[in-house]
C-alpha cells in the first residue's frame, strides 16, 4: 500500500515515481462544490480501478479491477438518487459516460470523494484518470500520463493526498 501526493504546482510524488499531473481547472479546493472544476483537497483513497479491455490489458494492483463496457457511465446530476455513482446507459439523469472515444478514460482509478455518505452538490466522478496529451486542466479529477499511473497502481497506490 502506498499513499501519493500531488500539490497545486501539478507534481505528482508516489514512491520514486516524480511525475507531470493534471489537476482541476478551478485548482484544488477544500469546498468542493458539483460544477465548479475544481479538485478537493485532503487524503482521497482509491476505491477500485476502471479500465477499457479492450484496449489496455488489466492493470497491476492491489486494488479491485473491473473492466468497462460501453453501457457504463457516472451519475452527476444532485437531483437523482444514483448521484455519485456508477450507473447503467441509457441513464434518464444527467450523467458522464465512461466509455470515450479518446483514451481519458482508459484507465479510471475511483477516488473516494464525497461517497461515505453521498451529499448532494458536493461533487461527484473525481477519478484518477488518463491525461490529455497537452495536460489540459480536468473537470476536478485528477490525471496522470498513462504509462505514469500505470506505474503508480503497480506500485501499490492506495490513496492521494491533494494538497494546496
Amino acid at each position: 500500500m502506498s499513499q501519493g501526493r500531488v500539490g497545486a504546482d501539478g507534481v505528482f510524488t508516489c514512491g520514486a515515481l516524480r511525475c507531470r499531473a493534471a489537476l482541476g481547472r478551478g485548482g484544488v479546493t477544500g469546498d468542493k462544490r458539483e460544477g465548479d472544476g475544481a479538485t478537493p483537497l485532503g487524503l482521497l483513497n482509491l476505491r477500485s480501478v476502471l479500465y477499457r479491455a479492450d484496449r489496455l490489458r488489466r492493470p497491476r494492483t492491489t486494488l479491485p479491477v473491473l473492466p468497462l463496457a460501453p453501457h457504463d457511465g457516472w451519475c452527476d446530476d444532485p437531483a437523482e438518487a444514483d448521484y455519485n455513482r456508477r450507473v447503467r446507459l441509457p441513464y434518464p439523469g444527467r450523467h458522464e459516460a465512461l466509455w470515450r472515444s479518446d483514451a481519458v478514460y482508459d484507465v479510471i482509478g475511483v477516488l473516494g470523494w464525497n461517497d461515505a455518505p453521498v451529499v448532494p452538490g458536493r461533487g461527484s466522478a473525481i477519478f484518477l484518470h488518463v491525461t490529455r496529451p497537452d495536460y489540459a486542466p480536468t473537470e476536478g479529477c485528477l490525471a496522470l500520463a498513462l504509462p505514469d499511473l500505470l506505474a503508480a497502481l503497480e506500485a501499490g497506490l492506495t490513496a492521494l493526498l491533494v494538497e494546496s
